[in-house]
């Protein structure tokens, strides 16, 4: 079976939206759509309830995606022994967020080559949710991420302090944003945190879960969002993006997971490496808060969500 139909499918079970699967897969509605009918036709049963609010698993579905799961796991140990290089001894794959990459990830890679050379290096994108399920499986065995989900066998630790900041495409803007703002759902405790600060903003019309990909969006239009701090530094520096003044920042931790039962040796090597990458960004988050506390009024940062309203210098 093409392992691609796998990967398709399991990215729509995820996300619940063929829409959704398409922009975190990076090919079109249409060619999500066509890889799940010929998979429907191969297994001879709708795998899902098609609709305007999505896609639903039908009980076929359901009973399917736990072996979807298993042959993808299977296919990645086949894939990490088979296509070890020659030269190599050992294999990492890891999995991480999108706006982690840049900035974190890359660096992560570099020191990693540096340390340990004899190591195959898989690199693989995902959401929070997928990255979970891949590492339960043994699909990858690290990943970086916001919102981790603990789960039995993993371990986790958090690396870096990072703030979704209010930016926007057109200089000197304001507040007053109503018809250009992107709603981004960072999350459960965001939504709700954003609901008590910016009420007006909430109902903005367009919601993005896509995370920092959101950032292409805006740059190519009179329109403005919630993203990490870190990721837009260089569009900040460059001005093609700016920051609103008297917005309220929200503390957004990254993370780091694990499986257990990792090459201790490989596990030393990433945790040394990752450890040296993020001292190399470690101050990028605070050159952004400080210009961001130079342009409001009293030089303070409220923080979202504060219900009892207190701010940060």
């Amino acid at each position: 079976m093409d392992i691609t139909l796998i990967k398709t499918f399991l990215e729509v079970a995820s996300s619940g939206s063929f829409v959704s699967a398409s922009e975190r897969l990076l090919v079109t509605q249409s060619a999500v759509s066509l890889r799940i009918s010929r998979l429907e036709e191969t297994m001879g049963r709708p795998l899902f309830t098609r609709s305007k609010a999505g896609a639903e698993l039908t009980p076929a579905g359901t009973e399917f995606e736990h072996y979807a799961v298993s042959m993808l796991k299977l296919w990645e140990e086949a894939r990490q022994q088979v296509a070890i290089p020659e030269g190599y001894s050992r294999t990492l794959t890891i999995g991480a967020q999108y706006s982690l990459w840049p900035r974190l990830g890359f660096r992560w890679i570099d020191g990693l080559q540096k340390m340990v050379p004899d190591l195959s290096i898989r690199a693989e994108l995902g959401m929070p949710e997928i990255l979970t399920r891949y590492l339960r499986e043994g699909v990858i065995q690290f990943a970086l991420m916001y919102t981790p989900q603990l789960r039995s066998g993993l371990d986790a630790r958090h690396i870096l302090e990072d703030e979704l900041v209010l930016v926007a495409s057109w200089p000197n803007p304001t507040l007053d944003m109503k018809g250009r703002y992107v709603f981004v759902d960072w999350g459960p405790e965001f939504v709700r945190s954003h609901a008590i600060s910016l009420p007006s903003l909430t109902d903005s019309g367009l919601t993005m879960a896509l995370g920092a990909m959101t950032t292409d969006y805006i740059l190519n239009r009179e329109a403005a969002a919630y993203l990490p701090a870190r990721f837009v530094q260089r569009h900040l520096e460059a001005g093609t993006l700016h920051l609103v003044p008297d917005a309220p920042r929200f503390p957004y931790p990254i993370w780091a997971v694990w499986r257990e039962d990792i090459d201790p040796i490989v596990l030393a090597a990433a945790e040394t490496t990752l450890q040296q990458a993020c001292a190399q960004i470690d101050d990028l988050h605070d050159n952004v808060l400080f210009a961001l506390s130079k342009i409001s009024e009293g030089g303070e940062i409220a923080i979202l969500g504060d219900a009892n309203g207190a701010l940060d210098k």
